[in-house]
């Protein structure tokens, strides 16, 4: 037992194969266990499908009879009742039970007196036993109160009564029980004279119905309104016995609930015990009677050939989970032969020698995968490796870089220090003019002339109008000018000889000497849809630039059309500017020399503007007299 145990804990095939049939058998048991439940359920269903079918069938045979005896009656009650003589009804009897062989009997019965020679009775009747007819007026008897007589007397319309005996005092009675077509008759004053009932044999009831079975110990049973039966494959419970016999209560509560339901017409399927075996009844009441049909089926019948399968599937489940066993013991035993190879190349690649390769391979099964997994991850760590040399270069890298961040850091550190600086200066500068003529003219307002106070004040306004410039661009340049200028770019319609006009005059407050020479070729009803605020402000900062910069006397603004755009272009005569500085001359804070008057934020400030509203704006690199700048607006906006 030892080495058994030793033997199994040192053997992978063997735990697996095992594993296998262990984690096999309850998938297989139970898949089985429901395959059989499915097939008994169905089997069932489809036999009680089929059950119903052949009660549907049995009805329809048994509504044929019915039918036949109750035609042969109602087919006759017109010439009867234009006949209605003791003869005549004799004859008629007799005629009924002759042309029709379902019939067993027939009888006229009329009510006291009707025929007074034959005193209070009158009943003709006719009465099939084997090939023989006998028709017969009866012996007085009192069949008022049979059922027969007062049912369709009282219900004023034709019904079929449960099975009797028909023993009578008359002097003629069938030998077995008959089951009777009850026709109240009725004079031409519509008053009732008597019944003619056509009767139906119980046997020949009986046959009809059992003439088929859907299985061998199936049986029909058949109940009348009370319950009594009088089909039954047992003769001793008929009509003398109702399906709600004492017996019944004490042991079998579930045949009580059937028998309620099928005499009070209803129809359907029931799974019940009967004399201690599992049956399901198909039920169904018959047509135009008081009566319900049924038909029992034991369930060893309908499941008879199954439990028989079932005997032959056990066996061969467990020869099935043996084989299992064995072929997965050898399956398994030679999918993990190359394991221990794979395991020596492992051992190899743990002391240290990295350089021996784990191959990969085509198998597709899991030691394949294993030795595919084995080189991917020999791979994959060269490639880890290399990422990490590749990691360490790009931290070397980007500290470089960080590096030379920080130095333009500083660098830009130390530009908005000179920024702060040449904006103070440029700032105080103004300030302090205004703030010493302020003060010349509160001292020395009285000893001054006319001319000298106006030139003070022109000099006073010419510092404010500067300061209130500086200002404006430092607000342009910010980010809430240029929330507030993107805001703002709703079109106007904007006359452009107007906005040249007026950027003009703008330029000769500030330089009252200057001379600019304003040439265009458009009317000055033509316009363009823009935005007249930042388009004049950049022609003011152009004409700015140029009056400040040039000798003052040979500037020219130039108005024109081209196919999809006004052209606007500034020319000036002076020093111009370098080559070098060209490309950085609308750039922020950018200046020729700190001596320079101005904050670097005139021309950036006019780019700008110019690009969004959709124009251009630029320095023409082939003009070296001074400087033109070139400004084009689309015509549409």
């Amino acid at each position: 037992m030892t080495s058994i145990t030793r033997i199994f804990r040192r053997s992978l095939s063997l735990k697996l194969s095992f594993s296998i049939v262990l984690l096999a058998m309850p998938i297989f048991v139970i898949t089985m266990g429901l395959i059989f439940i499915q097939s008994r359920h169905q089997i069932k269903e489809e036999s009680k499908a089929h059950a119903a079918s052949m009660l549907n069938a049995t009805l329809q045979r048994v509504n044929t009879a019915l039918e036949t005896v109750a035609t042969a009656a109602d087919n006759y009650e017109w010439l009867i009742m234009e006949r209605f003589q003791p003869d005549s009804l004799l004859g008629f009897t007799a005629r009924i039970v002759m042309l029709n062989p379902n019939v067993s009997g027939c009888s006229i019965t009329t009510e006291p007196n009707v025929f007074p020679q034959y005193g209070r009775y009158f009943s003709a009747y006719t009465i099939r036993h084997g090939d023989s007819i006998t028709t017969v007026r009866e012996a007085p008897y009192d069949y008022f109160s049979k059922v027969w007589y007062a049912l369709p007397r009282r219900q004023e319309k034709a019904c079929w009564t449960d099975p009797f005996n028909d023993y009578n005092e008359g002097t003629l009675s069938a030998t077995e029980l008959i089951a009777s077509y009850c026709k109240p008759l009725y004079d031409k004053s519509h008053h009732f004279v008597g019944v003619m009932t056509t009767d139906l044999s119980l046997s020949s009831l009986s046959n009809i119905i059992n003439s088929e079975k859907p299985y061998p110990n199936a049986y029909f049973v058949m109940i009348g309104q009370d319950g009594h039966y009088f089909v039954h494959p047992d003769t001793t419970l008929l009509v003398n016995h109702t399906i709600f016999g004492s017996e019944h209560k004490r042991r079998n509560p579930e045949l009580i609930a059937l028998g309620h339901e099928m005499t009070t017409g209803h129809e359907g399927v029931a799974e019940i015990e009967i004399d201690g075996q599992p049956c399901f009844v198909c039920y169904k009441p018959v047509s135009d009677t008081p009566w319900s049909l049924a038909l029992v089926c034991p369930e060893g019948d309908v499941l008879k050939s199954f439990n028989r399968l079932t005997q032959v599937i056990i066996p061969l489940t467990i020869a099935g989970l043996l084989l299992i066993l064995l072929f997965s013991g050898r399956i398994v035993s030679h999918a993990i032969r190359p394991i221990n190879k794979l395991l020596q190349q492992s051992q190899v690649i743990t002391s240290g020698c990295y350089d021996e390769r784990i191959p990969h391979t085509k198998r597709a099964d899991a030691v394949g995968r294993l030795q595919n997994s084995f080189a991917t991850m020999q791979e994959s760590i060269d490639r880890h490796i290399s990422d990490i040399e590749q990691i360490n270069a790009e931290m070397e890298r980007r500290n470089r870089e960080l590096a030379l961040a920080n130095e333009k850091a500083e660098e830009a550190n130390k530009q908005k220090a000179a920024f702060i600086q040449n904006m103070t200066h440029q700032i105080r500068t103004p300030l302090n003019i205004i703030m010493g003529f302020s003060q010349v003219l509160r001292d020395n307002a009285r000893d001054m002339t006319a001319d000298d106070v106006r030139n003070v004040m022109e000099m006073m306004k010419h510092n404010a109008m500067t300061l209130n410039r500086m200002i404006l661009m430092l607000y342009d340049s910010s980010d809430s000018g240029l929330s507030e200028e993107l805001s703002s770019k709703s079109h106007d319609v904007v006359a452009c000889n107007e906005v040249a006009r007026q950027s003009i005059s703008f330029t000769y407050e500030h330089f009252p000497n200057l001379h600019i020479d304003f040439k265009t070729s458009l009317p000055d009803t033509f316009t363009i849809h823009s935005n007249e605020l930042y388009l004049m402000r950049s022609l003011r900062e152009i004409l700015y630039n140029a009056a400040k910069y040039s000798d003052g006397q040979h500037i020219t603004l130039l108005l024109e059309e081209t196919p999809s755009t006004v052209r606007y272009t500034i020319t000036d005569t002076g020093k111009g500017i370098t080559d070098e500085f060209r490309e950085q001359v609308f750039v922020p804070f950018l200046k020729v020399d700190d001596l320079t008057e101005g904050l670097g934020l005139g021309l950036p400030l006019a780019m700008r503007h110019i690009k969004n509203l959709g124009g251009r704006l630029a320095l023409d690199p082939d003009y070296h007299d001074g400087c033109r700048f070139v400004v084009e607006l689309p015509k549409e906006g």
